[in-house]
């Protein structure tokens, strides 16, 4: 085998899937690594002497061993998840031993402090259904999903170079920068979500009522009030335009109904016909689906909701 510059690293040839192209883009994140070919090389091979020869090998090898930097998932015996039982990766073996390490990298702007929860929010939220789907413990996501954005990467069956090297590799890391870009974004979205929850339970222990979480700029805030249980029914912040948005706290993650939907008499009116209505004379607008409102103040805002209170209370007992 020729020289060639370290570190080496290496996966299989071939087709290739989400759990490879993942693994790679957290690896040159923990490794402060850049282009291949400048400061590392990544060869795409099944050739057991260069698998040997590797600094960090994934997806191939049939060995898993993180002090050595060794992370298939073929073999008999290969690690699962503990709490599930779901079979790992290779995507969640290098996020085993690297996953921390490449958070870290992408918050050196700040936010360094939360790299062990992001990580661990990220492991669970993200890796573990690459895991899934990699091993056909779920069905991969629709056409839009991660998974199927990735596979369309690999080069079409008639394309006149789809049997080279260098198609291949080339279209493999088209798929590692998609999932590098993917990891950034929702990295930063996570910490910004575990900054949120300090500032929510500042906010809702300030408060008055305990029903009501006042806020002083839009900020992802339901997940704080399910963490911490916290006995919220609406929240108002400010957004750009002007309004402040008065928003109905969901029963549970993901749902789309409310703990207490603002009045059906409100639902999709708007600006004079609404402040007649509501008895807040500054009040602009109510969704059709009761979910979201506004006023032009704070002071407005708090109102609608104390009336919704009332009115909720009222047609409650």
């Amino acid at each position: 085998m020729p020289t060639l510059l370290r570190p080496l690293l290496v996966t299989h040839s071939g087709t290739f899937h989400l759990d490879d192209a993942f693994a790679y883009a957290v690896l040159r994140l923990a490794l402060g690594l850049g282009i291949p070919g400048q400061d590392h090389a990544l060869l795409r091979t099944r050739d057991p002497a260069v698998i040997a020869a590797a600094d960090v090998v994934w997806d191939v090898g049939a060995a898993y061993d993180p002090s050595t930097d060794r992370f298939d998932h073929h073999q008999r015996g290969a690690p699962r998840r503990e709490d599930d039982g779901t079979p790992l990766s290779a995507a969640g073996l290098v996020w085993r031993t690297h996953g921390e390490a490449a958070v870290r990298a992408l918050l050196a702007g700040g936010g360094a402090d939360l790299a062990p929860a992001v990580a661990a929010a990220i492991d669970d939220e993200v890796v573990r259904r690459i895991d899934q789907i990699d091993n056909g413990v779920v069905h991969p996501e629709d056409t839009l999903g991660l998974s199927s954005l990735v596979e369309d990467c690999n080069p079409p069956w008639d394309m006149p170079l789809v049997a080279t090297q260098e198609a291949e590799d080339a279209s493999f890391l088209r798929a590692a920068a998609l999932a590098a870009d993917v990891l950034r974004r929702r990295v930063e979205a996570v910490r910004a979500r575990l900054a949120a929850h300090a500032v929510v339970v500042a906010a809702h222990a300030a408060s008055a009522d305990p029903r009501i979480l006042e806020l002083d700029r839009k900020l992802p805030w339901q997940a704080a009030v399910f963490a911490h249980g916290l006995p919220v029914l609406y929240a108002v912040y400010p957004v750009p335009s002007g309004t402040f948005i008065v928003d109905a706290m969901p029963p549970e993650p993901g749902s789309y109904a409310q703990r207490l939907p603002l009045p059906a008499a409100w639902a999709g009116l708007r600006d004079a016909t609404l402040a007649e209505v509501s008895g807040v004379p500054d009040a602009v607008f109510v969704h059709p689906q009761r979910f979201v409102g506004g006023a032009c103040s704070r002071a407005g805002a708090v109102a609608m909701v104390r009336e919704a209170l009332r009115i909720g209370h009222r047609t409650t007992t």
